[in-house]
Order: structure tokens, then sequence, then C-alpha cells
């Protein structure tokens, strides 16, 4: 049985990805890898959304990129959180959190439909 895929909410996608590389360095397929892995399979991040996610970050200044070899000995762009990144993470991060109580504290509110 295969797992339903999960629209990401607009701006999340930019939140997984910086937070991805908190953790050090990555290519574009480690950074799906490891949003696929830690979201118990449940978060499937597609190319065609990652790369222009990820060249938007570098243009706005979150993220730098650089070209490296995989382990794979491939060529592949790395990509690194900048201070900026930092800062924009813990932002987003913030902002998460209030949105995700918001919507935790409406979906528990116990009030039946009418």
């Amino acid at each position: 049985m295969t797992r339903p895929s999960v629209d990401v909410l607009r701006g999340t996608l930019d939140l997984m990805i910086l937070r991805s590389l908190q953790r050090g360095s990555q290519h574009g397929y480690g950074i799906t890898r490891w949003i696929r892995e830690m979201s118990g399979e449940v978060l499937q991040i597609e190319d065609g959304a990652l790369y222009p996610a990820l060249h938007r970050l570098v243009h706005r200044g979150w993220i730098g990129a650089e070209w490296g070899t995989s382990e794979n000995n491939r060529r592949a762009k790395y990509y690194s959180l900048t201070a900026d990144g930092r800062r924009e993470l813990e932002r987003e991060r913030r902002t998460w959190e209030r949105f995700s109580g918001a919507l935790s504290k409406l979906l528990d509110s116990g009030e039946a439909a009418t």
C-alpha cells in the first residue's frame, strides 16, 4: 500500500530545505532523501519543486552553492546554509510553530459541526 502524496504548504519547502542544510552542505538528492526519511516517507519532494526552490534560496542569499564531487564520484552542486539563511530558518521556525499551534487549537477545539 502506498501512502498518499502530501501537498506542501506554500513556504514550508523553503523551511524544510533550510533545516536540512542546518546539518551541513548537501546536494539536491541528499536534501530530498533527508526530508523523505525524516518525515517517515510521507513527504516526497519532486525535482520540479526542489530545484526552483534552491535557486530562489541562493538568489535570496540564504544558501550558497558550489560544485563538488558526490559519494558516487559524480559532479554535483552542493548547497550550504549562510548566516542570513540561519537567521531566516529561525524566523521561519517561529512562524511555523505559531501557525501549527493555532491550527492544532482549531482542530482540537472539540466543537462538532452543525
